[in-house]
C-alpha cells in the first residue's frame, strides 16, 4: 500500500524556535525582561511556536501562567487597572498568534544537556514531578541552575521525558554540553546510545545552516553503518537575551537560530508527527532572509546515491527504469528505508528532467509498487520542485516484515549506494532479523579483530576462498554490519563483490609482497574517486596475518583509519 501526499497539502512553512531561556534561568543575561517582553520579540521575529527551556525549572512557564490567571481573576471580578487590561490583552492577542510551549533544559549525568518539550495543557504538578523523578533536588526546582549535583543518566531522561508525552531532544549535540560533542572522552558506543535511542526525537545542532559531509545533520544521515537511524536535526537560539549581544554575537537573542517546519497546523501534536516521520524534507534552516536559496533536492543530489537515497531520470518500462525504482524500494524495505527522488539524475552537472504529468505517474507508481511488493510496504509518494521543476519523491520505510520481495521471488538488498538481489545468506539474515531493534542490530553486528583497531565499518572483505571443480567460491564478509556470505563466485558477484574479487586476484599470494603503504600496522593499497565520494583498498596486520578490506568508503573510516588517509576526525 502506498499513500499519496502533496507537497504542501494543508502544510505550511511555519517558524519555532524550541530553545529559549527566561529570568527564570539563574544564567539569563537581562533579568529585567519581562514575560510580554520575550512573547512580543517572539512575534517581531516572525516565529510561530516557542519553547520555555530554563535550567532544571518550568518556573518561568509557571510563573507566567500564573500571572495570566491572576489578570483573568481580576477581570471576573472587576477589579482590573486600567495598566492590568492592558496587560492581559496582550498576553492573549500574542498567545493566540503564538504557540507557547512548556519545557525544560535538563542537566544530565556528565552534564550532558537535554531539553523535554510538552503540549501547552500538560499539567505543571506533573512536570515538577518528572523533575523530582528525575533527581533534581526540590530545594532547586525554582531556581533555574545548569548545575544541580548528581542527576538521571541520558538514557533515563530520554525515557522518562517521552513516557510523560514529552519531546526529548538533544541539547546543542554538536557543542559543549552536548551529547554529540566531539572530543568528549566517552566510547563510541555510548555515543551511539545516546544519538539512536529510540526514546529520543531530534537533535539540536548548531552547524544547521552549513553544508558539507562534516556537518552534523550529514553525519547522523542514515549512512553511518553504527549509526543507522536518521535522526532530526533542528537548530534553537539557545536564547538567554531578548537580541544579540553587540559585545559578543555568540550570545544569540530570541530568533537568532530558528528552524522552519512545514506542518499541517501550529500544535504540539503537529510537531511530534514530524518528529517520528521519516520525511526530512520538512526541516531546514532558518534564514533572516534568502529563505528561498534553501532546495532540498539539490542538497540530497550533492551527497549522491547513498545507502538511503537514490535518484532516477524517468520511470518508463522501457529500459527497465520503473523496474529499476520497484527494486530500489524494495531493497530500502529490506535495509534502514529511504528515498527515492524521480524525475533527476545525481550527476549535479545535468539539468533536472522533472516529471511531465506527476500526478498520472503518481497514480502508475503507486498501483506498480502495490502490486509488485510483497508483504505489503506503507510508501509515502509526493511530488517536490527542485530549479522550478517537479520531482517525484518517494519516502520507503524500513520494513518491520523482511524480507520484501518484488513479483514474489525477487528479494534486493540495498549495498552502499546500489541495488542488487539478495543471495541465500542475506535472506538468511533478513529472515532472521524479525523485529530487532535496529540499535541492537548495528551493536550485534561488529566485525571483530585481532589486532587493537576495529576494521572499517564499510567495504567488503574476503574471508575465504574455496576451489570446487576449477571454480573459485569467496567467501564475503559485509563490513557494514558483519554479515557473511558464502558461495558467491566471480559471476554471481554484485559490483563492488565483483569489484573486490577482481581486485584481489591481482595481489599476490603472500600479502606481505604486495605493493601496500604501510604506517604502522594499517596501510594504503589503492584510492580512487567515484563521482564525489573517495573509496579505499585498506589492509591491516593482526596476529592471523594480513586482512584486506576493498571498497571502503568515508562513511567507514574511523579512529587511526582517519590518520592514514588523511580524514578529519568526527
Amino acid at each position: 500500500m502506498t499513500k499519496r501526499r502533496s507537497k504542501g497539502a494543508s502544510k505550511q512553512w511555519r517558524l519555532m524556535d524550541l530553545h529559549l531561556h527566561t529570568p527564570a534561568s539563574n544564567d539569563y543575561q537581562e533579568p529585567d525582561a519581562t514575560y510580554l517582553d520575550i512573547l512580543r520579540r517572539s512575534e517581531a521575529r516572525g516565529l510561530d511556536i516557542i519553547a520555555f527551556t530554563d535550567h532544571n525549572t518550568i518556573a518561568g512557564y509557571s510563573e507566567m501562567m500564573e500571572e495570566i490567571e491572576q489578570l483573568s481573576l481580576l477581570e471576573k471580578l472587576e477589579r482590573l487597572t486600567e495598566a492590568e487590561a492592558s496587560r492581559l490583552k496582550e498576553y492573549r492577542r500574542l498567545l493566540d498568534k503564538l504557540l507557547v510551549l512548556p519545557g525544560f533544559e535538563f542537566t544530565a549525568t556528565l552534564g550532558f544537556h537535554i531539553l523535554a518539550i510538552f503540549p501547552k495543557d500538560k499539567n505543571l504538578r506533573e512536570l515538577e514531578h518528572l523533575l523530582l523523578s528525575l533527581a533534581i533536588p526540590s530545594d532547586e526546582l525554582d531556581k533555574g541552575s545548569s548545575t544541580v549535583g548528581a542527576t538521571s543518566d541520558v538514557l533515563t531522561a530520554y525515557r522518562l521525558i517521552d513516557e510523560a508525552g514529552g519531546l526529548a531532544i538533544a541539547a546543542h549535540a554538536n557543542s559543549t554540553h552536548g551529547v554529540a560533542m566531539r572530543g568528549f572522552g566517552f566510547g563510541g558506543q555510548t555515543k551511539i546510545a545516546y544519538t539512536q535511542d529510540p526514546h529520543l526525537h531530534a537533535l539540536e545542532v548548531t552547524d544547521l545552516g552549513k553544508q558539507g559531509r562534516r556537518t552534523t545533520a550529514s553525519f547522523f544521515s542514515g549512512t553511518k553503518p553504527e549509526y543507522p537511524r536518521r535522526m532530526h536535526c533542528i537548530q534553537g537560539s539557545d536564547a538567554h537575551r531578548l537580541r544579540t549581544d553587540p559585545e559578543n554575537k555568540k550570545n544569540l537573542g530570541i530568533g537568532d537560530r530558528a528552524t522552519r517546519v512545514m506542518l499541517s497546523e501550529v500544535s504540539f501534536d503537529a510537531l511530534k508527527e514530524l518528529f517520528m516521520s521519516n520525511d526530512f524534507a520538512r526541516t531546514r534552516p532558518h534564514w533572516p532572509t534568502a529563505e528561498d536559496r534553501f532546495d532540498f533536492i539539490q542538497q540530497a543530489r550533492e551527497e549522491g546515491p547513498t545507502i538511503n537515497q537514490d535518484f532516477h531520470e524517468s520511470m518508463t518500462v522501457r529500459g527497465g527504469r520503473l523496474y529499476a525504482i520497484i527494486a530500489d524500494v524494495c531493497a530500502f524495505a529490506n535495509a534502514n528505508g529511504g528515498t527515492l527522488y524521480i524525475g533527476v539524475s545525481s550527476d549535479q552537472r545535468k539539468d533536472p528532467v522533472g516529471i511531465s504529468k506527476p500526478n498520472d505517474s503518481i497514480q502508475k507508481l503507486q498501483r506498480e509498487l502495490s502490486k509488485r511488493i510483497s508483504p505489503q510496504l506503507d510508501c509515502e509518494v509526493d511530488t517536490m520542485e527542485t530549479n522550478g521543476t517537479n520531482v517525484i519523491r518517494v519516502l520507503v520505510p524500513r520494513g518491520d516484515d523482511p524480507p520484501y520481495a518484488v513479483d514474489d521471488n525477487k528479494i534486493y538488498v540495498r549495498d552502499e549506494g546500489e541495488s542488487g538481489l539478495a543471495v541465500r545468506d542475506e535472506i538468511v539474515s533478513l529472515v532472521k532479523r524479525g523485529s530487532k531493534p535496529v540499535v541492537e542490530e548495528a551493536s550485534e553486528a561488529k566485525v571483530k579483530t585481532a589486532g587493537g583497531v576495529e576494521p572499517p565499518k564499510t567495504g567488503v572483505e574476503i574471508a575465504e576462498v574455496e576451489e570446487r571443480n576449477g571454480t573459485k567460491y569467496y567467501t564475503m564478509r559485509d563490513l557494514r554490519n558483519g554479515n557473511t556470505v558464502k558461495n558467491v563466485t566471480i559471476r554471481s558477484a554484485r559490483r563492488l563483490w565483483h569489484y573486490a574479487i577482481s581486485e584481489f586476484t591481482k595481489l599476490p599470494d603472500d600479502l606481505k609482497k604486495a605493493p601496500i603503504a604501510w604506517q604502522g600496522d594499517l596501510g594504503v593499497i589503492q584510492k580512487q574517486k567515484r563521482g564525489n565520494r573517495m573509496r579505499y583498498d585498506l589492509a591491516q596486520k593482526t596476529s592471523d596475518g594480513i586482512r584486506v578490506y576493498f571498497g571502503v568508503t568515508e562513511d567507514g573510516i574511523h579512529s587511526e583509519w582517519k590518520q592514514l588517509v588523511g580524514a578529519e576526525a568526527d
